[in-house]
């Protein structure tokens, strides 16, 4: 807007934009939406018609000329001969199309911008030019130079002064002359890819040369913000207008300026720092110099190069500014000379600014810049502020419509020029008469009533979306109506609003308010004239009652004009002190200060009118020195700092000098602030888990496998308290003990002091020290705390090294913390939003939020206590039946706001602080009784100060150990916060009060000074011994009567005790009104309120009070809370008492104390608790100046007795605490002088109950010490009901509004200084939203300010810059993060400890004999076994293996079994193995959550290690067994080929290469190891290299079928085994079984290969070796002579290398090694280095030897026992080498052990018994969905002792089991034998075997091998087969029936369906 074509917009495709750019946004699924407006500009488009001309009217327009006349005819040059003419291409031949260049690198020249050139040849293509960007206009189509300088970006010629030559060069063709207007149509710009796109139109429309010229300065000025950057105050709380366009300018700062003092002392006459930005589109930012003509020559001169500057003359050298504390790099800077932006503006428009305007009118306005140039102001302009927030306002909603432009037509347009105007006028008048205009309020109505003008378009727009999507916050939402203004604003006009009828309008909506605002709009011809009218009447005094006027030019002809004068002295100087930053502010005030420019102020506040002086009032009381001036120095003085160690005469007894007795001793007193409470381990454990997720995501930016231990430095702000405070949580949380860093008994707060960095200077060391220890330890994992994080978020490039800021940028964001593999950061703050930007770099699923500990009142962590924070506080003054929490004091803003018009000059921090401590005073002086007169003291107070007061000096008496409340109160200026230290402990000094209550001052940069005396007592209350402690942090102050000056700009991160009681912000700063600031403020008064309900036992008699009656029932007396609490307080018995809603609190969490009688109130108003309607009948009603109430005054006898002793024998409480009474609300019923007249009660019966507590007051308080029968101690009371809240009525005011969403008001301004809003068009937060959603709201809609230091964190090519080891952890204030983030390294440190440790099988062997050998067949030591010595040791056929505890023990003739031994079913096994915690060795083997750079081959899917490829090959062989061709397939990776052999290279694969037994390799294992698996693709211990010592082995994974694709997922450099298909369902026995006969069948291969190349044959390798896939360590005995055997950790390759080496390997069959126990060495002289025996889970099998003894295919279990038994039996030697172990590692997930029994009906598994496993033949029976085999090995596990009851318990007569073994349960024995000739069988002569067992009897087994053999009468026969018909066969082959009887019903078949292949069998008796 803002010219002639107001009103009017061009309408091509807005609609579109608008429908597809909502949708976009609310459609996004990215983390961090791409923010729709990113690329708006700041002004609206200009408009497409006038005077009835089309938009392609521009095309004939050049220059500003408005000639209709026909094209000339125009004849282009011809090109010179030989050039390229192609189109789309220059005359050097290079392409110049957009679509080409989009990705390339091109050079522009400085001051040029990329330009899409239209031309006529190539209507869809654009041509890319560098064009010099004077010479092209910005947004509002102004500034643009005459002429044309441009570059050729495609060969790179330079220097094109004419256009014309220009299009020559471009080859554009044209038949007309070129007009740059028509043909340089587009900017360019780089998206998030990198790449190169059409931006926004040039627009080339504007006024003509003439207005142009006036107006080009204020274009420049549209995007500068006069005030500083850092201040955003009540107009600019949000910077949401002219931080709008900063945000945009791609780092260019905004502008800021140096605090001086001006005369009038208020603004710093300093130099303004401007960055005047120039927007012409995206990326294009230029900064123009402060113009002191009218703009550049209407025609160039030949002696004018277009390279120098226009205005370069009046371009002064860039100031250094700093910015809270960040230094800012202006542009421009202007002198004080030229502080109204004079020199921005052409001359002879200028306004006189009267002398002595700030001493005549007692105010300094403040000039709202608006639509249209501001004319230059002259004369006395410094007591004139300019601003042009207005108008960036103004810009900034105008420019909302730009995000349709890209898509269309639409009949949205933006708001007029008029309509802003108007809307202003009625926001100014609907503000009250103290209330100052905030931005945001004008910005959000702006915003309304354009969505409510075009809602049925935006409707229509939003149709395509969910309903859900509708609801989010992301979206359009439909506004509420505008609070405050007409109905018919709110709508769209039937007809646009005129200039002409702007005028009257505005008028007419000013005239509601009288005189509050001013139009001047009628006979204003420009500016400048209705300026000067408002100076005129100003001085005039005819303004004296207004406080805004709004000045409207709108001139026939000309666009509409307007600005805004502020002209309220209270409006004026809120926004004058806005101007300051903070830093600012408080030097401004230490100026006043130091200057003695607040001595009158003091002098003033000092006197008490007719009632005297306060300070000679002070000098009647006592006779102590007077105090140095307060204002000469911020230093104490010397007689103040004696007041620490000395004593009054009539002081007591200091705590040292007596001990309490028994009687003066508190029991109710206890510190639990060391505690954990659950919901912060539920927090910690978030921690863990966010940590671990970074650790499992696919990016594996955090291997947390590889780390050890734990490591950690706390960073805090450079406040001591914070510091000390960290270090007390962190020494007493067990932290540092339970990580290892420091001993259990040598860990000090000194030691812990080293692990917390205060950042300041010294942190840069500390950290450093961090980042090489780091990077020299990399299995140590660091976790850097950043606490309190949102303190410092300054960028390091804008902070100068001595500002103490940027710190956290320069360190924790450096490349060596972002690059570190093991540094962790961890940011916590109660305020993230500053961390939550576009360009943040913490992840939104990093983000922590704190949880709600209630859900429907309901306490989810059953911890007994209710966090009361900001929300709470906001919800106590909504409630409206009692006294709100947080509140502000009318009497105290009254005095302050006469004060600040009395002294105009000096700042609101002075006056108020000033206000504030005489407040103080007076009341100590009033609530004492020292001065004489008291009565009236009462009067030069406000009714709050006296009740905190009263409420100080009395809660301390109620105590026997005097335990009292503390008083926060907040003053930020640290000269201010000194200077009222010294003036309050002067006051308490000579009224004789040391010893009744402290005063501190808060010194974030010094540690606490606390009097000797008070120490003592702290100490006494906290057992401390040691004698030169000090209470360090203000949580060792619990209970402390006392004052806290809290200074410093802003809280750091300091907790407060419970004992705080209230907390005084009445002081604090209004002008910064960003959310965190609003928030941290607030979060002082942050509580933990205690929950615990009375104990059953002691009910009491008023805990049939529900706790909901609180508020009901609350009191709002003249002393609220200490109605129920100061039981003590005295007062003369004949003062009239009045009660007043002002002082103390109500307490919406009551406690009820004794109830007894009052002297000044009636029995009658004791018994509320029976009238409740009475009690609720009067709410409290507002506060009241004009009321005056005599309030109780302490008296302090001489006697020092009466400090140390509370007895009162004339006094008593006015309002002694009643069980829950509203008393307010009995007096409101009362007539006025029943109330004033309330007779005198009886006083000794009070003082008798308070010191002999009876039943009659006992106590009824939600307290955690509410089962005492009296609570006399205040603080115990206390501790049950949050702090009472004092705020500034200003800020008051806004907290407790709520916005349109519903929420406060503070929720909606800008998160945070350092940030800005991406866009005016942005929703509000919703009151539904979660901390998730809020977080996204941020990310999408805030941006970093320059001077953020997440500012440069944008990479080219990213959507997002997330750093991956970041996380965020954000809760309110005083929750309880630190004690969570402590508590997250404890089990963080326990987990890395858990992840270096497996569990491993530590059990003993079983079964051994009672009878044992004590032969000894070798030495302990002998290295290999000696075959004959093997032979000669007798076979251990019992199975040892603790596994097989639940198996058939095998008959063995010398075994003799233990008779207590009870069998353990197998089902329980896994609950009662033993295992053992061993943390890893060296020489482990991992699964895939391993990851180290040297085993890195075994990775499988991280990104970081390339994926090596892999082929599939079949290998094919006949097995007589099986009848058929195998088919198995090799997946083999293209490094491991080498192990195989090919027909060709790449060819069909023959086998595997396999060494020589003579081949001898120190890096080589010669046996393949083949290790069969299941369901263990990621839990497997397949990762050898490590066990193998870098040894190269083949390895082989044997898999099957259906899970080939997940194993080659995890394990791709794995060579993979796939078992056929048909083996899927087979066990572990069909994998055994194959990888064995491949084995012999390759060993032929290879025997063969050998033989054709003439090689040797017969010492081809033989063996191999079968693992279980749970072998993770393995061990070796190593002998000493002295000691005996020792075992220690072994490499495998060390294990299979020895075994390897053994002399006479090729004798055995099989070895093995044993599994590994604790407990082995019972006996070291007898120990057995070799033995004969079961051999499992670690095999060296000779396949040649053993090529006749296979392993049963069809078995599911005890498969090895099977095989061992039959190849012993078959004569070959087993050799277990003992002085070898193998650990096995508890693996819950999968394998083969894993059987799953489910029916054929459901693929659920189901419970079905060992009896349902087996069914009648031909029967109808539920079929099961399991293979036969495993259902009958199962069910002769479970029922054999039913099928075999001969053999139950009977070791002597086993069962003959003839060449198998199967389990029969352990209850069983089972003896085998073996029917193949000349085979190795155990002596039966004389055996009786209770039954016999065959099973697939093959021709060896005959009717007289069985003969051979005895059975008792009775036995059990039991015959397995394949079918009916092969049972009868083998009955009838073997004669059976002649022994053995048989019956129908004797035969069974296994539950499976025909077409599964069930077994059958047959039993019968013996005869």
């Amino acid at each position: 807007m803002g010219n002639s074509y107001a009103g009017q917009l061009r309408t091509t495709r807005f609609e579109e934009v608008l429908h597809n750019s909502i949708e976009a946004s609310l459609r996004s699924n990215i983390v961090v939406p791409r923010p729709v407006f990113s690329q708006l500009y700041l002004e609206a488009e200009e408009p497409a018609a006038q005077n009835g001309r089309t938009e392609n009217d521009d095309e004939n327009d050049e220059d500003g000329s408005e000639s209709n006349s026909p094209p000339i005819p125009y004849q282009m040059k011809p090109p010179p001969e030989g050039c390229c003419t192609t189109d789309g291409f220059c005359q050097a031949g290079r392409d110049l199309r957009l679509s080409s260049l989009a990705s390339d690198s091109l050079d522009v020249s400085p001051g040029f911008m990329l330009i899409g050139l239209k031309s006529p040849s190539l209507p869809d293509s654009l041509l890319v030019v560098a064009v010099d960007h004077r010479f092209l206009p910005d947004e509002r189509g102004h500034n643009a130079l005459l002429g044309f300088s441009g570059n050729c970006i495609g060969c790179g010629e330079k220097g094109f002064r004419y256009f014309t030559d220009f299009a020559n060069h471009i080859n554009l063709k044209l038949s007309t002359q070129p007009k740059k207007q028509k043909h340089l149509k587009f900017h360019l710009f780089r998206n998030s890819q990198g790449v190169l796109v059409k931006g926004a139109p040039i627009c080339w429309r504007g006024h003509d040369g003439r207005i142009r010229q006036m107006s080009s300065s204020l274009s420049e000025l549209h995007a500068t913000s006069d005030e500083r950057t850092s201040s955003v105050a009540l107009l600019r709380s949000s910077h949401a207008a002219s931080s709008y366009t900063a945000s945009h300018a791609n780092g260019v700062p905004q502008s800021s300026d140096t605090a001086q003092p001006l005369p009038n002392g208020i603004i710093p006459a300093s130099s303004i720092a401007q960055a005047v930005i120039n927007h012409s589109g995206p990326g294009r930012p230029s900064t123009a110099g402060m113009q002191t003509n009218a703009g550049p020559p209407k025609k160039r001169h030949k002696g004018w190069s277009p390279e120098s500057s226009a205005n370069s003359s009046s371009v002064l050298p860039s100031s250094t500014v700093a910015t809270n504390g960040a230094k800012l790099d202006a542009s421009a800077t202007l002198s004080s000379s030229q502080r109204s932006s004079a020199t921005l503006f052409p001359t002879g428009l200028s306004v006189a600014v009267p002398d002595q305007l700030l001493h005549t009118c007692g105010l300094q306005p403040v000039i709202f810049k608006g639509h249209g140039p501001l004319p230059q102001l002259t004369g006395n302009f410094n007591e004139v502020l300019v601003s042009s927030l207005l108008q960036s306002c103004y810009l900034s909603s105008q420019s909302l419509p730009r995000v349709y432009q890209h898509y269309g037509p639409s009949p949205i347009q933006p708001l007029s020029t008029e309509m802003q105007i108007l809307l202003t006028v009625y926001y100014l008048v609907q503000l009250g008469p103290e209330q100052v205009p905030l931005i945001e309020d004008l910005e959000q109505i702006f915003m309304r009533s354009w969505r409510e003008s075009h809602l049925s378009e935006i409707r229509q727009n939003q149709q395509p979306q969910t309903p859900a999507s509708q609801g989010r916050h992301y979206g359009i939402e439909a506004p509420p109506t505008l609070s405050g203004l007409p109905q018919h604003l709110g709508l769209a006009p039937q007809q646009p609003l005129t200039p002409s009828q702007l005028p009257w309008l505005a008028q007419l909506a000013a005239s509601s308010c009288g005189e509050g605002v001013v139009v001047l709009g009628e006979h204003v011809g420009s500016l400048a004239q209705g300026l000067q009218q408002m100076f005129s009447k100003l001085m005039e005094g005819r303004f004296e009652n207004t406080n805004y006027i709004v000045v409207i030019v709108t001139a026939s002809g000309h666009e509409t004009q307007s600005c805004v004068v502020v002209t309220g002295k209270h409006q004026c100087r809120a926004l004058a002190e806005n101007m300051f930053s903070p830093n600012e502010g408080l030097r401004e005030i230490n100026y006043q200060l130091s200057s003695g420019e607040a001595q009158e102020l003091i002098q003033f506040c000092s006197s008490l009118g007719q009632d005297g002086d306060i300070d000679s009032l002070l000098d009647g009381a006592t006779l102590d020195s007077n105090e140095p001036s307060p204002l000469s120095s911020s230093q104490e003085s010397t007689d103040e700092k004696s007041l620490k160690n000395t004593h009054s005469p009539k002081d007591s007894l200091s705590p040292k000098d007596r001990v309490l007795t028994p009687k003066e001793t508190c029991s109710e007193f206890s510190v639990e602030w060391r505690d954990i409470r659950p919901i912060q381990l539920a927090v910690a454990r978030k921690l863990l888990s966010h940590v671990c997720a970074i650790a499992d995501s696919s990016t594996q930016n955090l291997d947390l496998v590889s780390f050890d231990r734990v490591s950690f430095l706390i960073l805090v702000p450079p406040s001591e308290v914070t510091f000390q405070q960290t270090v007390l949580h962190l020494w007493s949380s067990g932290v540092l003990q339970e990580l290892g860093t420091l001993e259990q008994d040598s860990v000090s707060q000194r030691q812990a002091e080293h692990y917390v960095v205060k950042m300041d200077q010294s942190a840069q060391v500390r950290v450093d020290s961090l980042i090489q220890e780091a990077h020299t330890n990399s299995y140590t994992l660091y976790i850097l705390v950043h606490d309190h994080a949102h303190w410092d978020i300054s960028s390091a490039s804008y902070c100068s090294t001595d500002s103490g800021l940027g710190l956290v940028d320069q360190l924790l964001n450096s490349r060596k913390v972002r690059d570190a593999p093991n540094i962790l950061i961890l940011h916590v703050t109660s305020f993230p939003f500053a961390l939550q930007t576009q360009f943040t770099r913490i992840s939104p699923y990093n983000e922590i939020h704190w949880p709600s500990s209630y859900s429907n009142d309901v306490d989810l962590y059953h911890e007994r206590t209710r966090y009361f924070g900001v929300s709470e506080l906001l919800e106590s003054t909504r409630s409206g039946s009692s006294l709100p929490l947080m509140r502000c004091d009318t009497s105290f803003e009254s005095m302050a706001s006469a004060l600040e018009e009395r002294f105009p000059k000096l700042h609101s921090a002075v006056i108020r602080t000033t206000v504030l401590i005489h407040h103080y005073c007076a009341a100590l002086m009033a609530v004492s009784g020292r001065i004489g007169g008291s009565h009236n003291l009462h009067k030069h107070t406000s009714v709050e100060t006296l009740g905190i007061v009263q409420a100080l000096l009395s809660a301390a008496q109620q105590c026997p150990a005097h335990h009292g409340h503390m008083i926060l109160l907040r003053i930020p200026s640290l000269a201010l916060a000194a200077w009222a230290h010294r003036r309050l402990s002067r006051v308490r000094r000579q009224l004789g009060l040391e010893e009744s209550f402290e005063i501190i001052l808060g010194n974030p940069s010094q540690p606490l000074n606390i009097g000797h005396n008070f120490i003592d007592q702290i100490k006494l209350w906290l057992k401390i011994q040691e004698a030169d402690w000090v209470p360090r942090t203000y949580l060792e102050l619990e209970a402390l009567p006392c004052i806290l000056i809290l200074s410093g700009a802003e809280p750091q991160g300091e907790s407060l005790p419970r004992s705080l009681k209230y907390c005084d912000l009445r002081v604090i700063s209004c002008s910064y009104l960003q959310r965190t600031t609003v928030e941290q403020e607030l979060g002082l008064a942050a509580y933990l309120l205690k929950t615990e309900s009375r104990s059953p036992h002691n009910p009491g008699p008023g805990s049939d009070l529900l706790e909901s009656d609180g508020e009901k029932l609350s009191t709002t007396d003249i002393e609220e809370e200490e109605s129920q609490e100061n039981e003590s307080s005295p007062v003369s018995s004949n003062q009239p008492v009045q009660s007043s809603p002002d002082v103390g609190t109500s307490d919406p969490f009551p406690t009820q104390s004794s109830t007894s009688t009052s002297p000044n109130v009636p029995k009658s108003a004791m018994d509320s608790t029976t009238q409740p309607s009475q009690a609720q009948a009067q709410p409290p009603t507002a506060q009241s100046s004009s009321q005056s109430f005599l309030y109780p005054q302490l008296s302090f006898p001489h006697s020092s007795q009466s400090l140390t002793l509370p007895v009162y024998s004339l006094a008593q409480p006015i309002f002694h605490p009643l069980a829950q009474t509203n008393s307010l609300a009995y007096f409101q019923t009362l007539p006025q002088h029943q109330v004033a007249h309330a007779p005198p009660q009886p006083l000794a019966p009070a003082v008798r109950s308070r010191r002999h507590p009876s039943k009659s007051t006992s106590s009824s308080s939600s307290s955690p010490r509410a089962s005492s029968p009296h609570l006399s101690c205040s603080w115990a009371r206390g501790v049950s009901r949050p702090p009472s809240v004092l705020l500034p009525r200003s800020l008051y005011d806004i907290i407790t509004a709520n916005d349109g969403s519903g929420l406060p008001r503070c929720t909606s301004f800008l998160p945070h200084m350092s940030v800005a809003w991406a866009s005016s068009f942005r929703p509000l937060l919703s009151k539904m939203m979660t901390c998730t959603e809020q977080s996204l709201y941020y990310r999408q809609w805030t941006v970093p300010r320059p001077y953020h230091m997440d500012s440069n964190n944008r990479t080219e090519g990213r959507s997002d810059n997330f750093h991956p080891r970041r996380l965020l952890l954000s809760g309110p204030p005083q929750v309880g993060k630190t004690g969570a983030y402590l508590h997250f390294l404890g089990i963080l440190s326990r987990m890395l400890i858990r992840l270096m440790e497996v569990d491993i099988y530590n059990e003993e062997e079983i079964h051994f004999s009672v009878q044992k050998d004590d032969v000894q067949y070798n030495p302990p030591d002998a290295l290999w076994p000696d075959p004959e010595v093997v032979k000669a040791l007798p076979f251990d056929y019992t199975v040892h293996d603790p596994k097989y505890d639940d198996i058939s023990l095998v008959y063995c003739p010398g075994y003799k079994p233990a008779c207590d031994a009870t069998p353990v079913r197998q089902e329980d096994m896994c609950l009662r193995r033993r295992t053992t915690r061993i943390k890893l060795s060296k020489y482990a083997a991992f699964n895939t959550y391993h990851h180290c750079e040297q085993c890195h081959l075994y990775l499988g899917f991280n990104p970081r290690y390339q994926i090596y490829e892999s082929t599939l090959h079949a290998f094919t062989f006949t097995h007589l067994l099986l009848g058929e061709e195998i088919q198995l397939y090799f997946i083999i990776p293209k490094s491991k080929e080498h192990y195989f052999s090919f027909n060709q290279p790449g060819g069909q694969l023959e086998g595997m290469r396999l060494p020589l037994a003579a081949d001898r390799s120190p890096d080589c294992i010669k046996s393949p190891i083949f290790t069969p698996t299941t369901g263990r693709h990621e839990h497997g211990l397949f990762n050898l290299y490590h066990a193998m010592d870098g040894a190269s082995h083949l390895h082989i994974l044997v898999i099957k079928e259906y899970e080939m694709a997940v194993y080659k997922k995890y394990w791709p450099n794995h060579i993979l085994l796939v078992l056929p298909p048909v083996f899927n369902g087979a066990g572990i026995g069909a994998a055994h079984f194959l990888i064995k006969e491949l084995s012999y069948h390759n060993l032929e291969l290879e025997r063969s290969r050998r033989q054709e190349g003439s090689g040797a044959t017969g010492d081809v390798w033989p063996f191999i070796i079968l693992a279980d896939d749970s072998c993770v360590m393995w061990n070796v005995v190593e002998f000493d002579a002295r000691n005996g055997p020792a075992e220690h950790a072994a490499s495998l390759k060390q294990v299979l290398q020895h075994m390897e080496d053994c002399p006479h390997l090729a004798h055995y069959g099989l070895c093995g090694i044993r599994k590994w126990s604790s407990r082995v060495f019972t006996d070291p002289t007898t120990w057995e280095p070799f033995s004969r025996g079961h051999l499992h889970d670690f095999l060296l099998l000779n396949v040649d030897r053993s090529q006749n003894v296979q392993y049963d295919q069809n078995r599911f279990t005890c498969h090895d026992v099977d095989f061992t038994l039959r190849l012993h039996s078959a004569g070959l030697l087993i050799c277990r080498f003992n002085n070898f172990s193998v650990m096995k590692k508890q693996i819950a997930i999968g394998g083969y052990r894993t059987f799953i029994i489910k029916t054929k009906m459901t693929d659920v598994p189901t419970s079905v018994g060992p009896s349902q496993y087996v069914c009648a033949p031909d029967s109808k029976h539920l079929f099961l969905a399991t293979p036969a085999q495993l259902l009958l090995e199962k069910y002769l596990q479970h029922t054999s002792h039913k099928l075999f009851p001969l053999s139950t318990k009977n070791y002597d007569h086993p069962v003959l089991s003839v060449d198998f073994y199967i389990n029969l349960g352990p209850e069983v024995t089972v003896c085998f034998v073996s029917s193949r000739p000349h085979s190795v069988n155990i002596c039966t002569t004389g055996l009786l075997f209770s039954g016999l067992l065959l099973c697939f009897a093959d021709a060896f087994v005959t009717p007289s091998f069985l003969k051979k053999f005895s059975f008792l009468k009775g036995a059990t026969l039991c015959v397995i087969g394949a079918d009916r018909s092969s049972l009868r066969q083998t009955v009838g082959r073997l004669e059976l029936e002649e022994e053995w009887r048989f019956r129908l019903s004797d035969e069974f078949q296994t539950a499976n369906a025909k077409e599964d292949w069930p077994l059958f069998f047959l039993t019968g008796k013996h005869i």
